[in-house]
């Protein structure tokens, strides 16, 4: 039986062996984590023939052109719509917390990570209504922690099933009975691999940021 993602799989090392593109081109293309292409395409090499080197090196030239095109239309496209959603001040406080909070090293992921409710509802509320690829939930807490508990916390408050969050255990030194932690629900994660998303939320906070 195939599994889920067999089929980006073969593509990813299609990329990587017939386009000879990087790891950082084939997330780009792909839209995905890229410790995910990095698992599929770490032991494939990429062919070095002349011939083949030079087919490459158009192959990737193009390619970066094409989705550099795409991110930026997207971006123009966030642009021209963010007169509009900034009328909504829910967004513009979604915006800015992103902005303050948000992950941004990466122009293929939007991250949002935080041990408050209310934001990361707030969070949760946009990036689900906008984003066109599937989201993913992770929890941190401590080994200590009630994860059942703390997995039914968060998906009442965002209406997700359980099931969907996946848990990240820290490691904890020496018994820490009574401890009162810091995050009592543990730290959230919402997470996509949604590029032009990215680069029309890079337009809404350049737009934000040019009101100040």
């Amino acid at each position: 039986m195939a599994r889920k993602h067999d089929h980006l799989r073969i593509k990813a090392i299609a990329l990587r062996t017939d386009k000879g593109l990087t790891l950082d081109e084939i997330v780009e293309c792909l839209s995905l984590p890229k410790s995910t292409v990095y698992y599929w395409i770490k032991d494939v090499p990429i062919p070095r023939t002349d011939r083949q080197s030079d087919a490459q090196r158009k192959g990737t030239q193009a390619m970066q052109a094409k989705f550099a095109a795409l991110r930026d239309a997207a971006y123009q496209q966030g642009w021209n719509e963010a007169p509009a959603l900034l009328e909504d001040l829910s967004f513009r406080d979604f915006v800015v917390l992103y902005m303050a909070e948000g992950y941004k090293r990466s122009r293929n992921m939007i991250s949002f990570v935080n041990s408050d409710a209310q934001m990361i509802s707030l969070a949760y509320r946009w990036i689900n209504e906008l984003a066109d690829r599937k989201l993913e939930f992770l929890l941190q807490c401590h080994v200590d922690h009630d994860e059942t508990a703390l997995k039914a916390y968060w998906a009442a408050l965002l209406d997700i099933e359980p099931d969907g969050i996946k848990t990240i255990r820290k490691s904890n030194s020496g018994a820490l009975s009574g401890r009162q932690f810091r995050s009592k629900y543990g730290v959230f994660t919402i997470r996509t691999s949604d590029t032009y998303l990215r680069a029309r939320l890079q337009a809404w906070m350049d737009y934000v940021k040019l009101q100040w």
